[in-house]
């Protein structure tokens, strides 16, 4: 086995699977996260098709079918908070209700993701990579803090925002293709009393709602409002809270209670609903993997499961190929690129408004098998 000393920068969902997945095969792997510890808040996340598989495989589908949000359905309101529509066969976040499908909090399955990986992987908390040098036998790294290191290959599973992705690949801006709206997410007390449920309201070009979540004991904001692309800086808390207190100043129903809870908000998250759009997702020892290659955005609801998908893949690879990274690579490009692409266009379709039947949805999400990756059955 080549290659066995291997940088992930990100402890995210992608991270956090790659590094289970590659310690598995063999490899010896670290883990760098700028955040002090596993990142808290984030919305409610779904897991789809081939993922579901990957999940079963790593022995967590049982804890994760546990923590499920268990949502029961939703309704839209108007300014006043009088009911106009209810369903309880989907939800904005999930979609479908009765299907396969398992939907969960971020950080809930971040935390699940961890615990089989932390006694075998290196964990880097507080730390982030500032420069990256490649040669033909190896990879220098340069840290914030800890000084430099040298491994054999570094894996980009850092976000939208990747920083792995700006240092090899080029800047963001090159990279990123802006779909015309923003998120925000943030936790709040689950004071309407919410049980299993969504509540919305819209105006022309904006949404705000609420979603209980962990049982109803504590409850989830969601912000979603068009715009022309901002000059945001995405680690600006401050700077994006204004934005969204601005754009919802006179916006009915909820609105004013939620927001004032906003500014004391842990896990306040803001971001664009962007794709990640690259020709190719490795360069030399470098590869990007999840959100930071191909993030898809929160339209196509399915970014999670093909970071599930993709890290397996990945992993499989190296490991099939005995951690020889150019071929390894070339095949985890040519085995993911058509999931992607068809991920990338449900979103495009549905941040036009597009209806996009349940069929190709179902489709888009096995669109990988695992069949050529035995190593971990």
């Amino acid at each position: 086995m080549r290659n066995k000393n291997v940088l992930i920068s990100g402890a995210s969902v992608a991270g956090l699977a790659l590094a289970y997945w590659l310690q598995r095969a063999g490899f010896h792997t670290t883990v760098v996260e700028r955040a002090p510890g596993l990142r808290r808040g984030g919305q409610a996340i779904d897991i789809r098709g081939t993922a579901l598989h990957v999940v079963e495989r790593m022995g967590l589908l049982d804890e994760i079918r546990a923590a499920t949000t268990d949502v029961r359905g939703m309704s839209f309101v108007d300014s006043r908070g009088v009911e106009l529509t209810r369903t309880t066969e989907s939800t904005l976040t999930s979609g479908l209700i009765g299907t396969d499908d398992v939907e969960i909090m971020r950080d809930d399955l971040t935390t699940l993701l961890f615990d089989p990986s932390r006694a075998e992987t290196e964990y880097v908390f507080g730390d982030s990579i500032t420069s990256i040098t490649q040669d033909d036998h190896g990879v220098e790294v340069d840290f914030e803090h800890t000084g430099r290191r040298r491994f054999d290959l570094v894996i980009g599973a850092d976000g939208l925002h990747s920083g792995v992705r700006r240092l090899v690949f080029g800047p963001e801006s090159e990279c990123i293709h802006f779909l015309g709206m923003y998120l925000a997410i943030f936790s709040v007390e689950n004071y309407l009393g919410l049980d299993r449920w969504q509540v919305y309201h819209t105006t022309d070009d904006a949404l705000i709602g609420v979603y209980s979540v962990r049982r109803n004991a504590e409850a989830r904001v969601m912000l979603r409002f068009g715009s022309e692309e901002l000059a945001v800086d995405h680690r600006d808390l401050d700077q994006q809270k204004t934005i969204i207190a601005e754009r919802y100043a006179d916006v009915g129903w909820e609105t004013p209670r939620l927001l004032a809870s906003m500014w004391d908000a842990p896990d306040f998250y803001f971001d664009p609903m962007s794709q990640a759009c690259l020709d190719r997702w490795s360069n030399g020892r470098v590869a990007l993997v999840g959100d930071a290659g191909y993030c898809a955005s929160p339209r196509g609801g399915m970014g999670t499961s093909m970071a599930l998908v993709g890290t397996y893949v990945l992993a499989g690879e190296l490991a099939n190929n005995s951690g020889d990274h150019r071929v390894a690579f070339e095949r985890y490009q040519q085995a993911m690129a058509g999931y992607v692409h068809e991920v990338h266009q449900l979103a495009q379709d549905k941040a036009l408004d597009r209806t996009v039947p349940p069929a190709i949805l179902a489709h888009a999400a096995n669109a990988v098998t695992l069949e050529d990756y035995p190593v971990y059955c």
